[in-house]
């Protein structure tokens, strides 16, 4: 089964054209999952800061450009479900890039083969 040469170019292109587009999501999902991981650590050393302060502690929030008064416990709290967020949104970028992996590895393996195929 021979495939004619344009027919054979134009698939080549468009596959090569899915392989070039997963290969740069592949880098903006790693751009993002290495973001909200320095989320994460700045969440978590934040929480390891005020976890250690005295009970009946209040601490200030940052809101805009004025800093606003909580109770310590509030805030402990408040920054645990934004950890737990940013854990989320990692595990999503992660089912996200090793998708997005095997769609360039596979369009690679078309390509090949196709090759392959018409040079036999």
């Amino acid at each position: 089964m021979s495939i004619p040469n344009q027919a054979l170019e134009k698939l080549v292109k468009e596959i090569e054209g899915q392989a070039i587009a997963a290969q740069q999501q592949i880098g903006q999902t790693r751009a993002q999952t290495t973001s909200k991981q320095r989320d994460m650590r700045m969440l978590r050393l934040t929480l390891n800061e005020i976890s250690g302060l005295p009970a009946g502690s209040n601490v200030f929030e940052g809101v805009g450009k004025m800093f606003v008064s909580l109770p310590a416990p509030r805030l402990i709290e408040k920054l645990e479900g934004q950890i737990k967020e940013k854990e989320a949104e990692v595990g999503k970028l992660g089912q996200r890039l090793h998708y997005l992996e095997t769609t360039f590895e596979n369009s690679r393996k078309h390509i090949d083969r196709m090759l392959k195929a018409q040079s036999s």
